[in-house]
């Protein structure tokens, strides 16, 4: 079995949040296509339409024309969508508007305080449970503040500059260390007040109209390594992977991948509204342990699963540290990974903020969990094509959420020696 082809996979889920997101800010309309095809972008543009966005989809492009908001008269469902969520917070906290998130079961598990304490110091006000969902905003923001992020995330500090684009003075967020800087671009370019200075990023009212955009949302570098993955682990695989996301603080996967000695080539290189876009042509090669550290998880976080599964077959003892966001995620990751690993018969030992992957391991077909995570269903299918005896998961259709195209893009990849 080898993974032989070229595909060009659907957007990026971070920009096509935010892509919706800030062209419900521009003047007029915004076309977007290659828009994640995943359920969780589907969710922020429902979220839109109820707080009186209107987008219409004309084929592979979604056109959404910016306004007024409203409050919406219902409460905003955002099913499993951490981003939705997150960033929508800020953003409806700006401009003054009343509403309740609610969320499925991992959502209502997963930490809003994060978001909640830097609002609350804007002045904003919330109803919550306990720093988890339900999250209501009973007022907006009504100051600007300097806010030093205690933990590094793209999706705090999106939240804060979003609601500060409604006030007069400069609000100021200081990250911990360098994480996805894909707002910082997009507001940029539609002609945001925003500046940047290393860790450091400050937005302020301009008080003119943002300028409608159109874009085509690279591949999500994060769904490219599922394929990037199974090519490297398949003798006599050769992959291209057209028009991905080449953000530096998004490719940290590829990084790894060639100091594990992986055959990664960037064939061509080109700009798409501020970020880095190319072609990536991955063949097999024999890999080599590696060892990451907590500021390296930024640009990686979400192919963790998947380094785990390219772990268990280097050569040599892994070791991931300095991860311990993945316990509140869609699942506790770090355990998922670590209790799958072990049923495939992987000596791993399970750290509080990581785990320890002893590699040249055979995996074992056998029963496995998803833990109703769609990164986890994506990973150990990949993890499958390693075993002589299928694996069987317990829910793979979760892989819907992010990736609804996954299952058959990779049989179609999928050349039989």
């Amino acid at each position: 079995m080898k993974i032989v082809g070229e595909i060009l996979l659907p957007g990026d889920k971070s920009i096509s949040h935010r892509s919706l997101m800030f062209a419900s800010l521009c003047e007029g309309v915004s076309k977007i296509s290659n828009l994640s095809s995943g359920q969780d972008v589907e969710t922020t543009r429902t979220c839109l339409e109820q707080l009186g966005i209107k987008s219409t989809r004309i084929g592979n492009t979604i056109e959404i024309i910016g306004g007024e908001f409203k409050n919406p008269d219902s409460d905003l469902d955002c099913g499993n969508s951490g981003t939705t969520t997150r960033l929508m917070m800020g953003l409806l906290a700006g401009k003054q508007i009343k509403a309740r998130f609610i969320g499925d079961e991992s959502l209502s598990s997963r930490p809003m305080k994060r978001i909640i304490d830097p609002l609350s110091e804007m002045g904003a006000n919330f109803i919550s449970n306990n720093g988890y969902m339900p999250v209501e905003i009973s007022r907006g923001v009504q100051k600007a503040i300097s806010y030093v992020l205690p933990m590094g995330s793209a999706q705090v500090k999106s939240a804060v500059l979003l609601a500060g684009l409604s006030l007069d003075s400069s609000t100021e967020v200081i990250d911990a260390f360098q994480t996805r800087d894909h707002t910082e671009i997009m507001l940029q370019a539609i002609g945001a007040d925003l500046t940047t200075d290393g860790v450091t990023s400050s937005v302020s009212n301009q008080k003119k109209n943002f300028k409608s955009f159109d874009i085509e949302v690279p591949a999500d570098p994060s769904t490219a390594a599922f394929f990037a993955s199974a090519a490297s682990l398949l003798k006599g695989s050769d992959l291209l992977l057209k028009n991905v996301l080449l953000n530096p603080t998004r490719i940290g996967f590829f990084d790894v991948l060639k100091k594990m000695g992986g055959n990664v080539v960037i064939e061509k290189e080109w700009q798409v509204n501020g970020e880095k876009v190319g072609n990536v042509r991955i063949k097999y090669a024999s890999l080599k342990s590696f060892e990451l550290f907590e500021k390296d998880i930024p640009s990686l976080i979400d192919e963790i699963p998947v380094l785990a599964i390219l772990a268990t077959q280097a050569n040599g003892v892994s070791k991931i540290t300095g991860a311990k966001e993945l316990r509140v995620k869609e699942c506790d990751r770090i355990h998922a990974i670590c209790e799958n690993l072990k049923k495939m018969g992987v000596q791993i030992e399970e750290l509080e903020d990581g785990m320890i992957i002893q590699g040249s391991q055979k995996l074992r077909g056998t029963n496995l969990s998803t833990f109703d995570d769609h990164r986890i269903a994506m990973s150990f299918t990949i993890a499958g094509l390693l075993t002589r005896r299928p694996i069987q998961l317990d829910d793979p259709s979760c892989a819907k959420i992010s990736f609804p195209e996954f299952y058959k893009i990779l049989n179609n990849l999928i050349k039989f020696v």
